[in-house]
């Protein structure tokens, strides 16, 4: 097992940093966090083109989510192709109940379910940007470590863009008010490690 020597300051929004356990079945199990990786950055374009398409009235939300969308699809490609270099097929994954478990917190009236999409969005490439930068301290396979601290600029700007968005729409109080409650909610949903290795499990 690779000792797990390095940690990452604390991610802003995160109410609870990643345990030592999570990182430690991640690294033993590269593959299949590459091949989950893959469907995460997927996931992640299909989000931001999805909100594009419920609010396609709201200009700064439809350019800044054009600019998120293409550049998950380019870290799509980028994983992809590092799947191939090492063999992996593309193939489904059985999801861990944390994506399913903000989702559902996401209230169904507008215009609480934008805020709640762009927050839960943004939790979500918080976390991310946490997790890469532990692979990216922890994994031996030295390109693969340059590759997950390259995407970390990424996804802190992507989770800043987020909250950008919500603070545009909307009050900072109630922003930062609603921010705190799923935020509470986000590190529940990761407190036992799903014993299937994920980005988010």
């Amino acid at each position: 097992m690779t000792a797990i020597s390095k940690t990452l300051p604390t991610i802003k929004f995160l109410k609870e940093p990643t345990s030592r356990e999570w990182v430690e079945l991640a690294i033993a199990n590269l593959d299949t966090i590459l091949l989950d990786h893959s469907h995460c950055e997927r996931k992640a374009a299909g989000v931001a083109l999805n909100l594009m398409f419920r609010y396609p009235s709201n200009t700064k939300l439809v350019r800044e989510l054009t600019a998120i969308a293409r550049e998950e699809l380019e870290h799509f490609e980028q994983v992809n192709q590092i799947l191939e270099s090492r063999g992996i097929q593309l193939g489904p994954l059985s999801s861990p109940p944390y994506a399913a478990g903000l989702k559902a917190r996401i209230r169904r009236n507008e215009p609480e379910r934008l805020l709640d999409s762009l927050l839960v969005a943004g939790l979500i490439e918080a976390r991310s940007h946490e997790r890469l930068g532990l692979l990216a301290n922890n994994c031996s396979d030295r390109e693969l470590a340059k590759f997950y601290r390259a995407l970390m600029a990424s996804e802190a700007r992507h989770y800043g863009i987020y909250w950008v968005l919500a603070t545009t729409y909307f009050e900072r109080a109630i922003v930062t008010e609603r921010l705190e409650e799923l935020a509470v909610v986000e590190s529940e949903l990761l407190a036992v490690v799903h014993r299937e290795p994920r980005i988010h499990s």
